[in-house]
């Protein structure tokens, strides 16, 4: 950080050089009360780095009893936003992740869902991030594509799993 925000915490010991997650809440309520805009973007800038991380839960605490003008609605506004971000940078790897599972398994969707539990319309929205599965479900993916052995009659060659034929026309 800088030595202004640690004036701004004047009554407070803390080290200007430290990163802004560690220091006391007593310092962070320094910065919300007199700081200014330029020290409220350092705030919002942790916030946007970590969403969930200890300056978030502070600000949140404070917004809990303190509503100052114009402060109040950035800091809200900071916090959904980050987290909004977070929620849609997670989905994307958990889409991602299961894409990678259904690839890797050799199955073609239709086996993979039903093999699963679930229906192929729905493996399609864990697949585009529209729906995340639950962590239980990530784990019987993940279970299944280490039980599929490639010599099983369960790992069938594509062409039997597409239901095309070797030179590609449909049964």
């Amino acid at each position: 950080m800088t030595a202004h925000l640690a004036r701004l915490a004047r009554n407070v010991d803390v080290d200007p050089d430290a990163p802004l997650d560690t220091w006391p809440y007593e310092a962070l309520v320094a910065i919300l009360d007199r700081g200014s805009i330029r020290d409220w973007s350092a705030v919002t800038r942790e916030i946007g780095r970590d969403p969930w991380g200890p300056v978030a839960r502070q600000v949140e605490d404070y917004l809990g009893y303190e509503s100052p003008a114009g402060l109040a609605p950035l800091l809200r506004r900071a916090i959904a936003r980050a987290r909004r971000r977070a929620e849609e940078i997670d989905r994307a790897a958990v889409a991602a992740r299961v894409s990678e599972l259904v690839t890797r398994s050799g199955l073609s969707m239709a086996d993979f869902a039903t093999r699963i539990g679930t229906s192929r319309s729905r493996l399609s929205t864990y697949r585009s991030g529209t729906v995340s599965p639950s962590a239980a479900l990530v784990h019987r993916m993940e279970r299944l594509v280490s039980a599929v052995d490639l010599s099983s009659p369960a790992a069938a060659p594509p062409a039997a799993r597409t239901g095309r034929t070797a030179a590609g026309r449909r049964r």
